[in-house]
């Protein structure tokens, strides 16, 4: 079986603790989803106690619905990173720039 490289972006830091997917300020899911029209959530955000075992992965952006930020090319992140954080009580995507 050939592997391929799939290009897009890392997800640089993220602050919420909390996620399961989160060890070290890191989040070591495959991809995340990020938003809808309303506003640029996680969608990946799991809570919970028991972090993820694969630490050695970095997330991409594997998909954004947020489509009024600048950085949005047919529902996907064209920029390098993001960063995660909390707005509120939202886990958000802190990149975010509305066009």
């Amino acid at each position: 079986m050939k592997h391929m490289t799939i290009d897009m972006p890392i997800v640089s830091e993220c602050l919420v603790s909390e996620c399961a997917y989160n060890v070290d300020m890191n989040c070591h899911a495959r991809a995340i989803t990020v938003g809808n029209s309303l506003h640029a959530g996680c969608d990946t955000f799991c809570s919970g106690s028991s972090h993820t075992k694969a630490a050695t992965r970095m997330a991409g952006v594997g998909a954004c619905k947020s489509t009024d930020c600048r950085f949005n090319e047919d529902l996907e992140c064209m920029t390098d990173s993001i960063r995660v954080g909390r707005v509120g009580q939202e886990v958000n995507c802190m990149t975010y720039s509305p066009r």
